[in-house]
């Protein structure tokens, strides 16, 4: 891990210096802000959006690695949780943060992003670090202030990775349930198509997957239903992606012996110690810590670059240093072994394989030979 982060810090920062991984945004974005903080006087704020420090996704990992950053650095850490999931009460939660002193504030999810523009330019001498935040979840037309900086992955290549490694695992019978039709979960599900399809042509399996939102990021009895269905009409592993929604396709798993493949973070040790152990085959992860960890250090040391959006995703051929993966968990087998998962990227980061992130198009557009069963919002 220490590696990675270093590995990582050192080739953002390094992009970061030639003209941005890949990023957007304002004007602004080659110069340093003047307001970066002195490490003395950093003090970082985390603010959850529609989730708590436990939902084991966006917010939890966001948290623990700010914890983790600020206690090794000896800088003061505190986290804010907004009353309710409203656009005014993650206003609140900014400005009290900034009331009291803290100098970094650090925001998970696209939800932030009207927050965002009612907060960022207002206080030019605190430093905004949003994660996934897009810039078609900003108002048409905004500039990034200077003090501003936003990373968005590319979460159609661990899609892929993920639909890709279960067929060549054996699974014929998939699920996609997303939980909002964000930008983010749609990239995610059409690279589960996309790697599933390419899997299928090379192995000449006939591949099904059933494909659908539960329209909200929580599981609740009405999704499990709909999961209770796909697992028992021969369904084998669902890819439950967004926040808390993994509880329903979990749920119904259980009573077939199905499997999950886990979303954002290693979802492997809460799925399975919840729910059976093994259920989860692999999870497909964002470098959310690793994010955390190069802005802040960028900040502590003078070198913070805002006024963009980067957008994150394979800078080596080594799966563990990129900023998407595959989970350290992955259930590797005879028909994907972690040679093959290292084969992959290799391919995937030279430019051999290349992943469609247009999400302008339907799911089972993603597919030339499988077969795509899309029932749209479940809710």
């Amino acid at each position: 891990m220490k590696k990675f982060l270093a590995l990582a810090l050192a080739l953002c920062l390094s992009m970061m210096a030639l003209a941005g991984c890949s990023g957007n945004g304002g004007s602004n974005a080659d110069a340093p802000a003047d307001n970066a903080a002195a490490a003395a006087d950093m003090k970082v704020a985390m603010v959850t959006d529609y989730g708590d420090i436990t939902d084991q996704s966006f917010n939890q990992t966001t948290y623990e690695a700010c914890k983790a950053w600020a206690d090794a650095n000896g800088v003061t850490f505190n986290y804010f949780k907004p009353a309710t999931n409203s656009d005014e009460d993650r206003v609140s939660m900014i400005e009290k943060a900034v009331d009291e002193g803290y100098t970094v504030i650090v925001m998970p999810g696209y939800a932030f992003a009207p927050a965002i523009e009612k907060t960022a330019g207002n206080y030019p001498d605190v430093t905004f670090i949003a994660l996934d935040v897009s810039a078609g979840d900003f108002s048409e037309g905004y500039t990034l202030p200077s003090n501003l900086y936003s990373a968005v992955y590319q979460e159609e290549l661990c899609g892929y990775m993920a639909g890709y490694a279960a067929v060549k695992l054996g699974y014929t019978k998939l699920g996609f349930l997303g939980g909002m039709a964000v930008p983010a979960v749609v990239r995610y599900g059409y690279g589960f198509v996309q790697g599933a399809d390419a899997a299928a042509a090379e192995t000449g399996a006939a591949v099904e997957i059933n494909y659908a939102y539960g329209n909200q990021f929580f599981g609740d009895a009405d999704i499990t239903a709909a999961m209770d269905t796909w697992y028992a009409a021969g369904t084998q592993v669902v890819f439950a992606c967004g926040g808390g929604i993994y509880t329903s396709a979990a749920e119904a798993a259980q009573k077939t012996g199905g499997k999950v493949i886990g979303v954002d973070v290693d979802q492997a040790a809460n799925i399975d110690g919840t729910y059976g152990a093994g259920m989860t085959v692999t999870s497909a992860m964002k470098g959310l810590g690793a994010t955390v960890n190069t802005m802040l250090t960028a900040v502590k040391e003078g070198k913070f670059q805002g006024g963009k959006i980067d957008n994150l995703g394979l800078v080596s051929d080594t799966p563990s240093e990129n900023y998407v993966q595959l989970a350290p968990s992955t259930q590797f087998g005879d028909g994907f072994t972690e040679a093959d998962y290292n084969a992959l990227v290799k391919a995937m980061n030279a430019g051999q394989i290349t992943v469609n992130n247009d999400i302008t198009i339907s799911a089972a557009d993603n597919a030339k030979v499988a077969t795509v069963n899309d029932q749209g919002n479940i809710k």
